[in-house]
């Protein structure tokens, strides 16, 4: 029953996820001019498709990569695998949305991190590459010892939940960063609600919606990797035991 339950939660992530894709995609085409790559403002609109992609969606989904029920039996190796070849898919995305927006600054001779929106998604994108080689050199690495691992796995969770939160935070700051100054000297200001801001409103919610429910799945204990040796009803019997 309760993977009946996870597999249904991860359905509604999969179509909340991309939502949030195909939502700040078409906003940046439909509304402010669609894209490039030559350091103008329409270089600038690939930062928000690019973070919301690799900083929350992909990132997301490769958090849940442990709570697949089929992962709790066998060898953890493809499964850690797996982990980290999305957190560094959504990594380099991370990094070319960055790109993207520097290069924007640098261009249109913008100062760079002077905004509050700025320094928590630099902090974001700090901690992640952290993140990433501390479980790439203790987790996915052999030399690593188990003491090491079971010392180190509570801060790798804790860590792993508090990126994604500020994740979360950096894209509805960004969002409103971007509403103020696109609509602050036009005919409908954003404080008249229009459309575009409606629509903006809107995809930041859907993206706060997928992260609370990415940590939901995350913290859920029925949906937890059981550990070694213990066998509950979550987990499958395995018929061709050692």
């Amino acid at each position: 029953m309760a993977s009946g339950w996870f597999y249904l939660s991860c359905l509604v992530l999969g179509s909340l996820g991309s939502m949030c894709v195909l939502f700040i995609t078409y906003w940046m085409q439909y509304w402010r001019g669609g894209f490039a790559w030559d350091g103008s403002l329409h270089m600038f609109n690939w930062h928000p498709v690019l973070m919301v992609s690799g900083l929350v969606v992909l990132y997301g989904a490769g958090s849940l990569v442990y709570r697949l029920p089929v992962s709790w039996v066998g060898p953890k190796l493809p499964w850690k695998l797996l982990h980290a070849a999305l957190h560094l898919m959504a990594f380099i995305l991370t990094v070319l949305g960055l790109v993207a927006v520097f290069q924007y600054h640098s261009h249109s001779k913008i100062a760079h991190l002077y905004s509050l929106h700025s320094w928590l998604g630099i902090t974001t994108v700090v901690l992640f590459a952290c993140q990433w080689f501390l479980g790439f050199a203790v987790f996915l690495l052999p030399w690593a010892s188990l003491w090491l691992r079971s010392l180190l796995k509570p801060i790798h969770v804790f860590f792993g939940a508090s990126i994604l939160s500020l994740s979360i935070a950096s894209v509805i700051s960004g969002i409103n960063e971007k509403l103020f100054f696109s609509l602050k000297n036009v005919t409908k200001p954003y404080s008249s609600l229009p459309s575009e801001a409606v629509f903006a409103n809107s995809t930041g919610l859907l993206v706060v919606v997928f992260g609370l429910l990415v940590l939901y799945v995350l913290l859920a204990s029925s949906w937890k990797r059981p550990e070694p040796g213990i066998l509950t009803d979550r987990q499958p019997l395995l018929h061709d035991e050692e």
